[in-house]
């Protein structure tokens, strides 16, 4: 059974700083690098959102909001993924969620996950 847990949510003030874990166990399907992998969120009230993905090829894609400020990384002898978050804004408040084994990036990043998540862990931002 595959499990993901994530990890590293919290509260900060705008412009800080927050990363992001995911653990992947009980893969058993060969290396996570060769599967599209990624993060969505949501906020109360809001349709879900994708953040950042990886395809099984390794590129990556980034919503425009987060672009220059999120950076997404795979460690595949960890079946581990993370999300580097800095300069923090208020919008960028919500349950975060890792997606593993997405169908394809593209429908991830327009909301749309597939594949397996778990609880998320959530990320409050406030002054």
């Amino acid at each position: 059974q595959v499990d993901v847990v994530e990890s590293g949510g919290g509260s900060v003030q705008p412009g800080g700083s927050l990363r992001l874990s995911c653990a992947v166990s009980g893969w058993t399907y060969g290396s996570i690098g060769s599967i599209c992998m990624g993060w969505f969120r949501q906020a109360p009230g809001k349709e879900r959102e994708g953040v950042a993905a990886i395809a099984s090829d390794g590129r990556t894609s980034y919503a425009d909001s987060v672009t220059g400020r999120f950076t997404l990384s795979r460690d595949t002898e960890k079946n581990a993924l993370y999300l580097e978050m800095s300069n923090i804004s208020l919008e960028d408040s919500g349950t975060y969620y890792c997606a593993v084994k997405c169908m394809n990036p593209i429908s991830l990043m327009h909301g749309i996950p597939t594949g397996i998540w778990g609880q998320g862990t959530q990320v409050t931002v406030s002054s």
